[in-house]
């Protein structure tokens, strides 16, 4: 996705519509991107997973759809639809999808100059 300018709002819609659940498969689409924030959507079959991993952002994680296990420094949460987690930077994280399922995650950069 192009850059999306910080002065100019933008709506995006029928996300979950045009990033369906794929068998065995995670999916995801970047829908806003610029220097402050990143929101990503995911879509994640049951059984998907992505590895133990951190961000240099804050991130904040909601659950659309389905179920989720979200584990944070060793403490797993089993999340359902509308429950949210939030990251500070650098902290470990791991997802497992229990269901098939979709969840947004948004990136923000705290320390970047938004001159």
């Amino acid at each position: 996705m192009a850059r999306t300018l910080l002065n100019q709002s933008l709506a995006v819609t029928e996300l979950l519509a045009d990033l369906p659940i794929t068998k065995e498969a995670t999916t995801s689409r970047v829908v806003v991107n610029n220097p402050l924030l990143r929101v990503v959507l995911f879509a994640m079959d049951a059984g998907q997973q992505l590895t133990e991993h951190s961000s240099p952002r804050a991130v904040v994680v909601q659950l659309l759809s389905g179920k989720m296990t979200f584990t944070v420094a060793g403490e797993a949460n089993v999340l359902s639809p509308g429950d949210v987690i939030y990251l500070a930077p650098d902290e470990r994280h791991a997802v497992v999808a229990d269901e098939p399922c979709h969840m947004a995650l948004v990136m923000v950069d705290c320390d970047h100059d938004h001159e």
